[in-house]
């Protein structure tokens, strides 16, 4: 997955507050995803309408925000934690609302959004997940690519499922996991 990330800063020597950090990684997250969904279009997987692009995107938004959630659960205090993923959540919400806003025409996106987020947190909360490599286990895996197959049009529900799951969802993580890295939000294992 190819795509311009954007996580330097202008001002070099001023210090870089949460909020900050956690709109450039909105604004990358937001960019990965809409990569995504272009890949899985690039597939010729069925995508006939913009608002069911935009229920896919808030897929893979829902699955980034839990991963960050996996990845701060072990370097964070449960308050900061829930601090940074509160801030980051509502930051996508943002992205969310405007995007569907265009598509579907006046109307809150961004509720309904945020309470699928909330579904989507319990969901993959009893998934596996492997601190070692900071990766998804195969329950994780699985479910988001179910969550995708049903965003996905009926025609390929059932092929979709191992594309996400073996090919694109690896993609996704690791550029995720660089824009991590670079705004010191995941240490680099090289």
């Amino acid at each position: 997955m190819r795509i311009r990330l954007k996580t330097k800063w202008n001002k070099q020597e001023r210090e870089v507050s949460l909020e900050d950090t956690v709109s450039v990684l909105a604004f990358n997250t937001w960019k990965i995803g809409m990569q995504t969904l272009v890949e899985i279009e690039n597939e010729n997987f069925q995508t006939d309408t913009q608002m069911q692009r935009v229920m896919i995107m808030e897929e893979i938004m829902a699955f980034m925000i839990h991963v960050l959630d996996r990845i701060a659960h072990d370097i964070l205090n449960d308050e900061d934690r829930a601090a940074m993923i509160t801030m980051f959540a509502l930051k996508i919400a943002d992205h969310v609302q405007d995007n569907a806003r265009d598509f579907g025409g006046p109307g809150d996106y961004r509720n309904p959004f945020i309470n699928k987020l909330n579904q989507r947190m319990e969901d993959y909360a009893d998934t596996t997940w492997g601190k070692v490599g900071q990766e998804p286990g195969f329950s994780m895996s699985l479910a988001f690519g179910n969550f995708i197959a049903e965003a996905v049009g009926p025609r390929d529900r059932k092929w979709v499922l191992d594309y996400i799951q073996r090919t694109l969802m690896p993609e996704v993580l690791s550029t995720y996991k660089k824009v991590l890295t670079r705004l010191g939000m995941l240490e680099s294992h090289k």
